[in-house]
């Protein structure tokens, strides 16, 4: 992920993480994976909830979640059960959304060879 991270700062554009997770579990997150970028709150996910990615995690996956160790409010700063979509937009200096990926299957994450990509076209 740095490689793409250095790619990604070198096509002159920045990369933050945008979680409704409160500080302190963002901060464990990246260490526990190793990742610089930097990361903002989203409390209460309200940015999320403008571009319509939030949902609530329904009550029969909260207990599967929690037989898990999986808990979602204790994480999100609101202590919510709401979640966003994975999702990731390159938007310019006039905040135009130039290139968006979103994905309803949290599973499946952009790959960030696709925004590398994506930036270089935009040039």
């Amino acid at each position: 992920m740095e490689a793409a991270h250095q790619e990604i700062r070198e096509a002159g554009a920045s990369l933050i993480m945008l979680s409704p997770q409160s500080a302190e579990a963002s901060r464990r997150f990246a260490e526990k994976k190793g990742l610089t970028m930097e990361f903002l709150v989203d409390s209460g996910n309200r940015v999320a909830k403008q571009f319509g990615l939030v949902y609530t995690v329904p009550d029969d996956l909260k207990k599967v979640y929690q037989q898990f160790g999986l808990h979602v409010d204790k994480n999100n700063d609101d202590g919510s059960w709401d979640l966003p979509m994975p999702a990731r937009y390159i938007i310019d200096a006039d905040s135009k959304i130039r290139y968006a990926e979103v994905n309803p299957d949290y599973t499946v994450r952009p790959e960030p060879s696709h925004t590398i990509a994506a930036l270089k076209n935009l040039k």
